[in-house]
């Protein structure tokens, strides 16, 4: 894997077999940030990466100016695996990594973020709660967009919140706007 934008571009990073991740893959990863960087400046951004497994999405963020970037996964080795990365990387000065249930952080969570991404796992079955929980809490600044993977057994284009949906191959990515 690799971190494909910013000051960070082409470094690799290597993450053992985590279980349960599943790891955007690199070509559904470029196209998404081809989208966010024709819409979002990413200098000074406040992002949050739900279920962030390996931290792929965490390191894209801080390695393109965002100024702070939390990544919550409930696995240890994940949580360890990203904070030992973030430290390779030396963005561990931009990237809290915080190891609880993904749902027990939203609703404690009392920050607001210019980008959400989850990404759980596609089996869960409180996937389709994901979106309605977030804005219930309030953790997007308005006119902040949430940023959902899953896969085609999930349809969230009935959401008021919701604003589009891309396609690549068997990942799908919905977008929500606050």
């Amino acid at each position: 894997m690799r971190v494909i934008g910013g000051t960070l571009k082409g470094r690799r990073f290597y993450p053992p077999f985590l279980e349960p991740t599943r790891p955007t893959t690199d070509f559904s990863k470029e196209a998404l940030y081809n989208i966010l960087y024709n819409v979002w400046d990413f200098e000074g951004l406040k992002f949050l990466d739900l279920f962030a497994g390996t931290g792929g999405h965490s390191y894209e963020f801080v390695s393109r100016g965002a100024a702070k970037a939390v990544a919550v996964d409930a696995f240890g080795e994940s949580v360890a695996y990203i904070r030992k990365t973030a430290e390779e990387f030396k963005i561990s000065d931009k990237l809290t990594v915080v190891q609880t249930d993904v749902y027990r952080f939203i609703d404690s969570c009392t920050d607001k973020f210019d980008v959400i991404f989850a990404g759980p796992p596609y089996k869960l079955t409180t996937l389709d709660t994901i979106p309605h929980r977030i804005f219930e809490q309030g953790l997007l600044q308005e006119g902040g967009w949430l940023i959902l993977e899953h896969n085609p057994d999930h349809d969230f284009g009935q959401h008021p919140k919701f604003i589009d949906l891309r396609k690549y191959g068997t990942t799908y990515f919905s977008f929500f706007e606050a």
